[in-house]
């Protein structure tokens, strides 16, 4: 009897992801339709284009560990519970290739990777001439994006940034082709530069694949990886193609109100207010307790995040010597509202949805491009550019009118630059950035206690280990220390 689609595409994802999965490649489906009708109709392809999305927003990848992992590993945070399933080893700095964290992150990774090459190659092999042209360009395009999107994210907490020699140093390892037997995966690892190669490649393609039109913030669209692109240029450096990819989606003159349909909400509480896919939100993972569809408690971010009053298990508070206790963050700004005071402790409360947290994940969003923009603008130019003050005082004016940045409000373009790095820290605390934000610059990651030194960009603890799964199976795959 022919089982349910929605079954297939998680299955086929297990059955064979990387050589660190092979506990995992022999299991055999029980409750899919065969593989080989998985592409004979239009909806069975619709659905495992949407399946891919349901394995990239896991909670061990980037439905919550990932982000979490990424604002821990920052200084703004003190750990509450001394758990380490719940990223205590990662707070510390001591995470190894034997850390939940580091095995699940990777393997997860990993296995919406082999998600997104299982869906091409029946794509390439049937799909296509099933579905037609054009939902087949859109599913590739978002198949891609997914791709893009989660190697990008790898690299971050697996390899050094791409300042440290231009990208010379060990980066991911790429797979284009899908694993559905078992078999030996062994490969290398690429270097960091080509890591980086193949995320654009696949960016360019969604871009030129996917419609121009923001349907829905939950599918990703030729604006998501025009976005995304922003995002991984910045993380490579090369300010000018920022500036390229940014003004297709930003006009050159405020109030920044996008032709793609973005713009800035008047007040940042909406777009966090548990499901948000609004004028601001540009790639959104969505949650529903409707459809059983949201992460377990202990990969989730309002778990993570809220005291108990507000349906969390504070597991993290928020550091009084961290950027809440910077100055430039006045008291009067409403960003500050985003913050609760419980037992005498401060605690982030951007997702506020209590168990079973259904709060959407807001991947990428405008301010965030408008503040690549405005980095991108001054580096570039080196100079105190107008178009990048203004830009950060669209953002920073949002949640706080009183301050309005001119040219004579510093002292050199660096300074501008810091203030716009300080401003995008104030602005997307709490959403997965910080972390990742200070080893593309080769910054120092500050002490956050008494027993945990500064990490600088030279100790083996700057970024993660591989995952000792991939080591024992993969002899072709060498550690990062």
């Amino acid at each position: 009897m022919m089982k349910k689609l929605k079954y297939i595409l998680p299955l086929l994802a297990v059955i064979g992801i990387t050589a660190c999965q092979k506990d995992l490649l022999s299991a055999l489906p029980t409750t899919d339709i065969p593989d080989t009708k998985a592409f004979d109709t239009p909806d069975r392809i619709a659905s495992q284009a949407a399946g891919l999305y349901s394995v990239l927003k896991h909670g061990k990848f980037m439905g919550g560990k990932v982000l979490i992992a990424n604002e821990v590993r920052g200084e703004d945070y003190t750990n509450e519970r001394s758990n380490n399933v719940t990223l205590f080893a990662t707070w510390k700095m001591v995470a190894t290739g034997e850390s939940q964290e580091v095995k699940e992150i990777w393997s997860q990774g990993y296995k919406t990777i082999n998600s997104v090459n299982v869906f091409l190659a029946g794509m390439n092999a049937k799909g296509t001439s099933v579905a037609g042209k054009e939902a087949s360009d859109s599913y590739i395009g978002e198949a891609k994006f997914i791709r893009g999107l989660s190697y990008f994210q790898l690299l971050q907490l697996y390899a050094r940034p791409y300042i440290n020699g231009a990208g010379n140093q060990p980066g991911l390892i790429l797979y284009w082709e899908p694993h559905t037997v078992a078999g030996v995966y062994t490969r290398a690892r690429s270097t960091v530069a080509e890591s980086y190669s193949q995320i654009i490649r696949d960016l360019d393609s969604s871009e030129t694949l996917l419609p121009k039109e923001a349907a829905t913030a939950t599918r990703a669209n030729a604006f998501s990886a025009i976005a995304l692109k922003t995002r991984v240029y910045l993380y490579m450096g090369m300010w000018d193609k920022v500036i390229t990819e940014a003004n297709k989606l930003v006009p050159a003159t405020a109030p920044f109100e996008s032709d793609a349909g973005y713009q800035l909400e008047s007040n940042l509480r909406t777009v966090f207010s548990g499901k948000y896919t609004g004028e601001e939100a540009i790639f959104t993972l969505p949650n529903s307790e409707a459809t059983n569809d949201f992460p377990g408690t202990q990969t989730q971010m309002a778990y993570y995040f809220n005291p108990a009053p507000l349906g969390g298990n504070r597991e993290y508070n928020l550091r009084p010597e961290g950027i809440i206790g910077d100055a430039f963050w006045k008291a009067t700004d409403t960003r500050r509202k985003l913050i609760t005071t419980a037992s005498g402790k401060n605690y982030m409360n951007k997702y506020i949805s209590p168990d079973p947290y259904t709060d959407y994940i807001q991947v990428i969003r405008y301010a965030e491009i408008l503040l690549n923009l405005a980095e991108a603008r001054v580096r570039s130019t080196n100079a105190l550019d107008p178009q990048a003050i203004a830009l950060l005082n669209a953002v920073h004016g949002r949640s706080d009118a009183t301050t309005i940045f001119t040219a004579a409000s510093f002292d050199s373009p660096q300074d501008l630059i810091n203030t716009i790095l300080k401003e995008k820290h104030i602005e997307l605390l709490g959403e997965g950035f910080r972390a990742m934000e200070l080893t593309r610059l080769g910054l120092t990651i500050p002490t956050k206690s008494s027993i945990i030194p500064p990490t600088t960009p030279t100790t083996n603890n700057y970024v993660w280990p591989i995952s000792s799964d991939e080591l024992v199976y993969n002899k072709g795959c060498k550690d990062n220390y």
